[in-house]
């Protein structure tokens, strides 16, 4: 699973940084892998350098010594002239979140286009084989995200046994 995240002003998704590390941990036995790719785009939420990420998150937001027990990349674009590739092929593999796509006061990237991330934390779920299987809006609940992962695995799942 992917995740376009950053946390700084952004009190909508500090509650999801305790939530992903919770997911990784029950769904990592199963194969789940979370990512997460911080990025400056949404608010300017994200201004810092990569050395600051990780104390940030320990000491300020979320704060209370939290440490991510998933991989976070390097800051990066995930829209516009230079969204890294894994997001042009992500955004093109699934359909929007939402028909709107924001305040463009609040968007800090261009050219715009339909399928781009909305805002912080938008989140991608990729199968074993690399092919992207969902996506969900920012404001969707981790726990509504575990249980269309738990659906997916269970899908796949009864697939292998009825192809054995």
């Amino acid at each position: 699973m992917a995740s376009s995240c950053s946390r700084r002003l952004n009190p909508e998704g500090t509650w999801q940084w305790a939530k992903l590390n919770a997911l990784q941990e029950e769904l990592q036995p199963f194969g789940l892998v979370i990512l997460g790719f911080p990025c400056n785009q949404f608010g300017k939420q994200e201004p810092g350098e990569n050395s600051e990420i990780l104390p940030t998150l320990k000491h300020v937001r979320p704060g209370g010594g939290f440490v991510p027990n998933f991989q976070l990349f390097e800051k990066g674009d995930v829209n516009g002239e230079k969204e890294q590739k894994v997001y042009t092929f992500l955004k093109n593999s699934c359909p929007p979140t939402s028909e709107l796509l924001g305040s463009p006061n609040r968007l800090f990237w261009e050219p715009m286009k339909v399928h781009d991330i909305r805002w912080n934390f938008e989140k991608f779920l990729v199968g074993p084989d690399g092919k992207p299987i969902m996506r969900w809006y920012h404001r969707t609940t981790v726990s509504n995200v575990k249980m269309d992962i738990l659906a997916y695995m269970r899908q796949q799942a009864a697939l292998g046994v009825r192809g054995k």
